[in-house]
């Protein structure tokens, strides 16, 4: 429960610090008094954005705290989840600078806002008067239905599951999007890929081409070299080879004569024998070398293939041409296992339904086990408030798909009149029959201990009387299992707190600023008696005050 609130520069308040305890703390003031913004400091701690407009001295800081007492909540591992200290008594601090800029602290930690949300729901909820229009929201009866039941538990495994059919659900659908378009790709990917195979590249090969078809491209020239070379050194009459044999003979005859003869001899001779195997290989690769124009026109093909693919892929290497064939196989393939993936893909989430809609079904019983029960408390309070002839039940329009909360449709039905047809709450409800609902309603949290604290802002708005007295007595019962405060403006209700504070305006040379104080018994007398007849006090009045906190 909330121990204390301290505000400072917040609005019309520049500084108020305020104290609570357990069971019904009433909240009363003139209208304006300053108790929206009261409201408005306890939104800060539950995460609510703000701006510099809430600064009361554009200068300096605005700073709301607030102590909880949460020992017997079991929030030990929220703590540990969030790195944060965990502490029995845990502040919750907001920090607004001029510049605009937030922060917040639990226990002195700093957090974002999503995390001080999650803790502060945990343990404060605030009821404003513009929540009455939440009767209609389906969430929102949802959420009353599975408080009832308790069945948060199975709310948490189904969510776990329908996340992970979510997630899975977009990526099938990513794939097929994705499958759908490069498929559009695919016959170009293909057509290239099988110019590139028909090719079938090979680096060495491409090379060896190019060097070959020089040499057939020239083959009249060289042919006629090698005949013409081959007949000078071994065929003509008195050729090279036979000229350098007498020589050789000739110095053979002299080299005993002196050492240098011989030397030439042996040089000329071994000259003689490169020669003549020189005449040897021409003549032999003239007979073996012939125009081949078949080859020729064949490599010439061979190569402009080559060729025609590197221009056409604006490449100039065939390494090059070897990695976009690569790259091209590798697009076709993924192409066609698109299929298989999303098959694969269909098949866990096949799985997957089967476990969602056993989690869903399972949290759907629990759910309508409790419709009786919660239907027979709110016809029982609303007979206790002045609505005896009310009907109220649920419906549950179960849905084929799957959504956050379950396959439920959950919709409250009312009519006030004994006659009436059952309708939504907001075609039938006055504003006066909606109050007594919603309270009704929220006493559902007192029956299931979910919060520690609930705060109503006028839940009372629209009624009077005999039945404000009657709804101030449900609140009072409900303070016995939790910490309420209630801000009413009925004596009624007024009179049944455990503790009363005041919030009211006050006026300096300067400016004017709201304040808070407790009351005490006197106090509360004159409060009540104000509420009851204006500033005009009677006796009464202060009679009539009186007998309420007597009574109460």
């Amino acid at each position: 429960m909330i121990k204390s609130l301290t505000v400072n520069n917040y609005a019309l308040i520049e500084e108020l610090s305020v104290d609570f305890d357990k069971g019904l703390t009433i909240i009363t003031g003139e209208t304006g008094a300053g108790k929206s913004i009261l409201l408005g400091a306890l939104a800060l701690i539950r995460g609510q954005r703000v701006d510099t407009s809430v600064l009361l001295n554009r200068d300096a800081n605005c700073i709301v705290e607030a102590d909880f007492d949460i020992k017997n909540y079991n929030l030990q591992s929220f703590f540990n989840q969030n790195d944060i200290d965990y502490s029995d008594i845990t502040t919750i601090r907001r920090q607004i600078n001029p510049n605009g800029k937030s922060r917040a602290f639990v226990n002195d930690v700093p957090v974002n806002l999503p995390i001080l949300k999650d803790l502060s729901n945990k343990l404060i909820d605030i009821h404003s008067q513009h929540n009455n229009l939440l009767l209609n929201n389906s969430s929102f009866q949802t959420n009353i239905v599975d408080t009832s039941a308790n069945c948060f538990s199975e709310l948490v495994n189904y969510q776990k599951k329908y996340k992970e059919y979510t997630t899975l659900s977009k990526e099938i659908e990513r794939l097929v999007e994705t499958s759908k378009k490069e498929k559009e790709d695919l016959d170009y990917y293909q057509f290239q890929l099988d110019q590139l195979v028909e090719l079938n590249a090979d680096i060495e090969e491409y090379f060896n081409l190019e060097s070959e078809i020089n040499e057939l491209e020239n083959a009249d020239l060289i042919k006629g070299i090698l005949d013409r070379n081959s007949y000078i050194l071994s065929e003509q009459e008195n050729n090279i080879t036979s000229q350098i044999k007498a020589i050789t003979n000739d110095l053979e005859k002299i080299s005993q004569f002196n050492p240098s003869f011989s030397e030439l001899h042996n040089r000329l001779k071994s000259s003689y024998i490169e020669i003549a195997d020189i005449a040897s290989d021409l003549g032999n690769l003239s007979s073996s070398f012939e125009a081949n124009p078949e080859r020729t026109n064949w490599v010439t093909e061979r190569l402009s293939n080559y060729n025609s693919l590197l221009k056409k892929h604006n490449l100039s290497e065939v390494e090059q041409l070897i990695a976009l064939q690569h790259d091209f196989n590798d697009k076709v393939g993924r192409i066609n296992n698109f299929d298989d993936k999303i098959e694969e893909l269909n098949k866990e989430l096949s799985a997957i339904t089967t476990d969602l809609t056993n989690l869903a079904n399972i949290l759907s019983n629990k759910r309508e086990k409790a419709f009786t029960k919660i239907e027979k408390h709110i016809l029982d309070k609303l007979a206790n408030l002045g609505m005896k002839n009310s009907k109220f039940c649920i419906a549950n329009n179960k849905e084929k798909g799957f959504n956050t909360l379950g396959i439920d449709n959950i919709e409250f039905l009312f009519n006030a009149n004994k006659q009436g047809e059952l309708q939504e709450i907001g075609k039938v409800a006055s504003g006066g029959e909606t109050s007594r609902l919603m309270l009704s309603l929220k006493s559902l949290l007192a029956t299931n201990k979910t919060i520690p604290t609930l705060l109503f802002d006028e839940i009372d708005t629209g009624v009077s009387g005999d039945i404000a007295d009657k709804m101030g007595n449900i609140i009072k019962e409900m303070s016995a299992t939790m910490q309420i405060i209630n801000i009413t403006h009925l004596p009624q209700v007024a009179g049944k707190g455990d503790i009363h504070l005041k919030v009211y305006k006050e006026d300096t040379q300067t400016a004017t600023k709201t304040k808070i104080k407790l009351l005490s018994n006197d106090e509360r007398i004159l409060e009540l008696a104000k509420m009851l007849s204006g500033e005009q006090l009677s006796d009464a009045a202060v009679s009539n005050a009186r007998e309420l906190l007597m009574v109460n």
